[in-house]
């Protein structure tokens, strides 16, 4: 009898029946990330289709190009990126989702811009819980909308387990600045006054608080938040602002150091006006750490002529992230490039920029 030597469509060496049989890709109902949710085929598109879509919801997104094409109102164009990789991903008062935007958003405020349009990259861990990147996305959508800015392009990427630690998320905005506003750290001018919008280090120590475990008297929450409308409006009674910084990674000592350096003057703080949480005040001494180097997120410094200090105040009190807004110094021709604060009892202190983070993975 003659040999065959053509394989049999229905058998292998091991005798196992192959008819009808592809690549086994698992589709759906899966409740964890495995790594074909990376692969760009059918699983990549259900994430597209069942979360990220639902959750940022707009026409340009909807066309799914490599990249989308848009108009934008005459002027001149601001873009930024960040990457988040804040641990733990939930905490009392956001999520690395929430945080994502508003960081993005507020960065782009930061340099006068209307912000428009978000990108948004996730590298999610293989096993990460599908209930949970859902969550993640839908608060990104929330925060997009509660900003006016639309996520219009993104991508998904998954690394294998142990190579990642959950989800990493980077975004990148765009936005559009106003004709006559001209905003930047050199700026500063001897005179000039210096204003936070509220109380600092609450974002630093909310994510601290988890960690640890802690528990005070009065929960600590962090205080993300979208400026934008923030910023408008006080562009709207000081076209001549001249400073703006979200004081994020080195707190508000990492901000003033880089303004008065930038500008080539000295800053005077006085201590006792800059806004402090009496439960972030107590967490940081549990902890020992300084509330000037402690991280924020929904909270900016801005340095405007004398003149119109009392007009902007006014214009970031009516707004909730500015309730709590002060008048804490003002920028000097002497020492230039240090910042020194006043103390209660008359005394002054340097205050210097931080060498490194405090805390790490606050962002």
């Amino acid at each position: 009898m003659p040999i065959d030597s053509k394989p049999k469509a229905d058998s292998n060496r091991h005798g196992v029946n192959l008819d009808g049989l592809s690549c086994p890709v698992p589709l759906q109902d899966y409740p964890n990330i495995i790594q074909g949710h990376g692969g760009g085929g059918k699983l990549s598109s259900e994430l597209v289709e069942h979360i990220f879509l639902p959750a940022f919801k707009n026409e340009k997104l909807a066309r799914l190009g490599d990249a989308t094409v848009f108009g934008v109102d005459r002027g001149r164009l601001a873009f930024s990126t960040d990457s988040y990789v804040v641990q733990p991903l939930f905490f009392p008062g956001g999520s690395i989702g929430e945080l994502a935007v508003n960081g993005t958003v507020n960065d782009l405020s930061m340099s006068g811009a209307r912000p428009l349009y978000l990108s948004a990259g996730f590298i999610v861990e293989e096993g990460f819980p599908v209930a949970q990147l859902k969550k993640i996305a839908d608060d990104m959508g929330a925060a997009a909308r509660r900003a006016g800015v639309e996520i219009i392009a993104g991508d998904t990427k998954v690394v294998e387990h142990g190579h990642g630690d959950g989800c990493f998320i980077n975004t990148a905005g765009v936005g559009v600045v106003p004709d006559g506003v001209n905003i930047g750290p050199f700026r500063a001018k001897p005179g000039d006054a210096v204003i936070v919008s509220g109380t600092i280090g609450d974002h630093g120590m909310a994510i601290m608080s988890v960690r640890e475990g802690l528990e005070f008297e009065a929960p600590i929450k962090s205080d993300t938040a979208p400026l934008n409308q923030l910023v408008a409006d006080m562009l709207e009674v000081c076209p001549n602002t001249r400073v703006l910084r979200d004081p994020t990674r080195g707190g508000l000592a990492a901000s003033l150091n880089e303004i008065a350096a930038a500008s080539a003057c000295g800053i005077v703080i006085e201590e006792t006006r800059v806004p402090v949480n009496p439960v972030v005040q107590s967490a940081c001494e549990i902890l020992g750490l300084d509330p000037w180097l402690v991280a924020n997120e929904g909270k900016l410094v801005c340095i405007v002529p004398d003149a119109a200090k009392n007009a902007v105040l006014d214009a970031m009190r009516s707004h909730p992230p500015g309730t709590h807004a002060a008048i804490i110094g003002s920028v000097v021709s002497d020492h230039p490039g240090m910042i020194v604060a006043r103390t209660a009892i008359g005394a002054s202190r340097v205050i210097p920029l931080p060498i490194g983070e405090q805390l790490p993975r606050i962002c």
